[in-house]
């Protein structure tokens, strides 16, 4: 079975918690036993950490038994100092949203565009930088605007 058909693999993808590298890991438990699941980093790290803490094997050979770095050990290991079984969640990196863009410089192009529709872009991100003082992209100000409306009041 591809893991495009099975469940459990498309439900760790769809929480960013498919172990692309689950080939790597060679611990005999993650190879011997069909409760440990090889794709599942969440379950994978944790046992990583078990295995140090609990059965003594040293950071480098528990990282290298489950086929991740040191550092990715130590990442690890902070995450789950920080947050428990939670922290070892894996989250989508990079930003969520503009930086500059804040829901008040949105809201102000709206309130722009609903008093002339016929402003351009490049206008409207010109009465950004005189009004706010910030220079910003015309793709990052079409995104904005293309985006639904939140129902959270400006900043």
């Amino acid at each position: 079975m591809s893991t495009r058909d099975d469940p459990k693999a498309r439900s760790l993808r769809s929480d960013n918690a498919f172990n692309e590298r689950a080939g790597a890991i060679t611990d005999p438990v993650f190879r011997s036993h069909p409760f440990f699941d090889p794709r599942d980093r969440v379950q994978a790290r944790y046992e990583m950490l078990r295995r140090h803490h609990f059965d003594g094997l040293t950071v480098t050979a528990a990282a290298a038994a489950f086929g991740v770095s040191r550092p990715t050990f130590y990442q690890a290991q902070t995450a789950f100092e920080a947050g428990g079984l939670p922290g070892l969640v894996p989250h989508a990196s990079g930003p969520k949203d503009g930086y500059k863009l804040s829901a008040k410089i949105v809201a102000f192009v709206h309130d722009l565009r609903a008093a002339d529709p016929t402003l351009t872009t490049t206008t409207c991100l010109r009465a950004i930088q005189q009004d706010f003082g910030i220079t910003v992209h015309r793709r990052s100000l079409e995104r904005a605007l293309a985006r639904p409306k939140r129902s959270i009041s400006p900043d």
